[in-house]
């Protein structure tokens, strides 16, 4: 089981240098939604760390930029209401900072054997309610959804073949330039006056702050007595920053930041599954317009992965994926997993084979290699439903009372990025 850490003993402590309220660790489009709606709140300061030297240059750059419904995952966890939360949420934003967004909809389509489990999503999504994030909930439902017969489905999508039999229609499904959503938060992060961004900025190590037990003054003129210290790498050079509450949104290596402060029986265990993305030209796919989703091979509930999918950029363009491909650190390098970054032919026919039971035309040859993704897991194969998870450490366990948290954000994958701006929602507004 893989344990890591951040090697922090390589760095002595140093006396922090300055002084903030709130830091974000990770710049992908949840820590970027975080500090954004950190910055919006009167009075206080807020840094976002960011250890490459561009936006989502991990997770939030490497997924199928679906805005996603809400409908795969348990109505009483966090997924299911901050994707509803952040779908809405989402889609306004994008119209207010005119971030290219399309809702296309979505087919589930199921053979006569699958139909049950499209029943069991449409039957849970006529039941759920709009989260009571909502202040004023939409007359609406809060995720339409309807069952269709296999010739309806080919009557919107005749590409699909002769043996689906059913399919499930969710019209809210849709897509979203990831990059342009990320860029506009980097703008409403900037456009204000008691917030930055630092790229190309590593955090080395991290100490609990306890005015009585590190030595050096309080850099708090506010008269803090509990925060954290964070330790980074700009290149060559080191700093030290005292941060009041710390957010870690790290994505792949949140855990890392965690363990650092926990013995090695406490310490979270780190799974990665890895996705592959193929282009496709050729046949089989004539005027497709929705997004086409199959049921999950293990006819389970689907959770780690929900098969491999047909989706549309925002120009039409066809691709399919992610499928799954767990993977292990082969010498204990914590960034082992970017060596799984570089896409290659060897998953093209096991996902031509998964295509080909729902779309019976498409031809091995019309596959390419496009890109890879990693997703952060928190429960490795065969191990059923994680949630998000939001995880409170304090300077002094003693001292809870007293706030100053680190939250960490754990496994935050599918659906995480339609959720992000719920998730900065719920970090501001209920966590702290």
């Amino acid at each position: 089981m893989f344990r890591a850490t951040l090697n922090s003993s390589k760095y002595a402590y140093r006396s922090p240098e300055m002084a903030v309220d709130y830091l974000v660790i990770g710049g992908g489009v949840v820590g970027l939604a975080v500090a954004r709606r950190l910055s919006q709140i009167p009075g206080k300061s807020t840094i976002l760390i960011e250890r490459h030297g561009h936006a989502g240059e991990e997770t939030s750059s490497r997924n199928s930029e679906v805005v996603h419904s809400g409908l795969y995952y348990p109505a009483d966890s966090h997924k299911t209401s901050l994707c509803i939360r952040g779908r809405e949420l989402l889609y306004e934003h994008c119209e207010r900072n005119n971030v290219p967004v399309r809702k296309v909809g979505k087919l589930v389509v199921a053979t006569s054997k699958q139909r049950p489990y499209i029943e069991g999503l449409h039957a849970k999504a006529q039941k759920l309610r709009w989260p009571t994030s909502f202040a004023s909930p939409p007359s609406r439902p809060a995720l339409p959804t309807e069952l269709i017969s296999g010739a309806e489905a080919r009557r919107m999508e005749p590409i699909l073949s002769e043996n689906i039999t059913d399919a499930l229609w969710c019209p809210e499904t849709g897509i979203v330039d990831s990059h342009a959503l990320m860029e506009s938060l980097e703008k409403d992060i900037i456009d204000t006056d008691a917030a930055d961004l630092a790229y190309s900025t590593r955090v080395v190590r991290i100490d609990p702050f306890i005015d009585d037990k590190v030595q050096g003054p309080t850099p708090d003129p506010g008269g803090a007595e509990r925060g954290w210290v964070i330790q980074t790498m700009t290149g060559d050079e080191v700093g030290s920053i005292f941060a009041k509450t710390v957010v870690n949104a790290m994505g792949l290596s949140a855990p890392l930041l965690v363990n650092s402060l926990l013995s090695e029986s406490q310490r979270l265990p780190l799974y990665y599954a890895r996705g592959s993305y193929a282009k496709y030209h050729g046949p089989g796919i004539s005027g497709v317009s929705h997004l086409i989703y199959p049921c999950p091979d293990d006819e389970g509930h689907g959770f780690a992965s929900l098969g491999t999918h047909l989706t549309l950029d925002l120009y039409g363009e066809v691709r399919f994926g992610p499928d799954i491909q767990w993977i292990n650190p082969d010498d204990g390098d914590p960034d082992f997993w970017r060596r799984h970054l570089i896409p290659d032919a060897s998953r093209l026919d096991e996902m031509h084979r998964a295509v080909g039971k729902y779309l019976a035309h498409v031809q091995l040859e019309g596959f390419q290699p496009d890109y890879v993704g990693i997703r952060p897991k928190l429960i490795g194969p065969g191990g059923g439903f994680q949630d998000f998870v939001f995880r409170k450490d304090f300077p002094d366990e003693a001292k809870e009372s007293a706030g100053r948290p680190l939250i960490s954000l754990l496994g935050i994958e599918s659906p995480g990025l339609t959720a992000s701006l719920a998730i900065a929602e719920h970090v501001a507004d209920d966590l702290l």
